[in-house]
């Protein structure tokens, strides 16, 4: 099996932060999954950090939600959601990333300017911890092998069943946990 390195989930900020992840995107050889506070620090590092630090020799996905998402262009979060599919792919094609932009209807673009739509979830997913849960999920998928479009795409996917079925099973969807979530997997 394959090392994988998910980062951002609970990480919270630190002096010399966008440094760091700049020191992990370049020297790290293993796959990369990006998320939260991780993100936050990319964002910061400018618009075109990840071409402008280099292209890495491992897979690299960035999962942000439509804020995050606007933070890494410099735009609004209704800017972002006004061509989610547009915006993911582009950032996905000219960053050399793959792209999971969360959300209903989540957008999984790849670094050939591919953009995928994911038909599973539920909105009672919008609660905290859950985006956690499918950084976890496509760093599993990663670790098993998969590609990083593979990986992105099954993971969502996948997410978004569990998260149908911790609804139903939950009674109450507004109430869903990101527990819920993994216990559905």
């Amino acid at each position: 099996s394959r090392d994988v390195l998910a980062t951002g989930p609970g990480l919270g900020r630190f002096k010399g932060d966008t440094d760091w992840l700049r020191r992990l995107w370049q020297h790290l050889e293993r796959p990369l999954v990006i998320d939260a506070d991780a993100l936050n620090m990319l964002a910061d590092a400018g618009p075109t950090a990840p071409r402008d630090w280099g292209k890495r020799s491992a897979a690299t996905i960035l999962t942000p939600h439509p804020g995050e998402m606007g933070r890494l262009l410099g735009m609004s979060t209704p800017e972002v959601q006004r061509d989610r599919i547009e915006h993911a792919a582009r950032y996905a094609r000219e960053q050399g990333v793959t792209l999971v932009l969360k959300g209903a209807r989540t957008v999984i673009a790849t670094p050939s300017g591919e953009a995928y739509i994911n038909t599973t979830g539920h909105a009672g997913m919008a609660t905290g911890g859950a985006g956690d849960v499918l950084t976890g999920i496509i760093a599993g998928l990663l670790a098993q092998g998969l590609s990083a479009e593979q990986a992105a795409a099954f993971g969502v996917f996948l997410h978004g069943q569990a998260g149908e079925r911790a609804a139903l099973l939950r009674g109450d969807p507004a109430s869903l946990l990101a527990g819920d979530i993994v216990d559905a997997l």
